[in-house]
This record gives C-alpha cells, structure tokens and sequence, in this order.
C-alpha cells in the first residue's frame, strides 16, 4: 500500500494550479505549486513534483525542471509514470 500523501484538500490544490496556469501562464501556476512545496505540503508526492517540472520546462528554466522531474522520478512507483517522467527528462538534453 502507498504512504499516505496528504488530504484530499492538499492533493486536489494540484489541478487547481494547472488550471491556473492554463488561464494567467506557467508562472503563475509554479508560483502556487512553489508555496504548496514551501508549507511543506505534498513533498513527498511525485505528481507536484512533475507539474511543477512542466512548468519549469514551459518557462524555459531547464535546470529547475531537471531536478524537478528527477524528483518526481524518486518518488514515482508506477512504472508508466516513471517512463513517462524519463522521457521528459530525456527531452531536456
């Protein structure tokens, strides 16, 4: 079984920050998905780790979004998710 992550409040803030970025751009969003991680919230958990590597990457911030998706790929345990997130950080090079 999964360690538990969050709650279900914490866990649904992710879509709203993809939203928001789909609406003002990608810095808007990191700046949310950025005070998600600085309370402490959700940092263990892969999925905000690789939404907040796709903004980096939309923001050209290749470093950022390098380290992000190499987060987000220590966390992962789904093997789909992990191809997926190797095939990002391979696009990045």
């Amino acid at each position: 079984m999964p360690p538990v992550i969050g709650s279900p409040v914490e866990v649904s803030a992710i879509p709203e920050t993809v939203a928001v970025a789909m609406r003002d751009g990608p810095s808007a969003g990191l700046a949310l998905i950025d005070a998600i991680l600085g309370r402490g919230d959700l940092s263990d958990y892969h999925l905000v780790h690789a939404a907040r590597a796709d903004l980096c990457r939309r923001l050209g911030r290749t470093a950022e979004a390098r380290a992000s998706y190499e987060r987000a790929l220590s966390l992962a345990q789904q093997e789909p998710e992990r191809r997926f997130l190797e095939r990002r950080l391979a696009e990045l090079n």
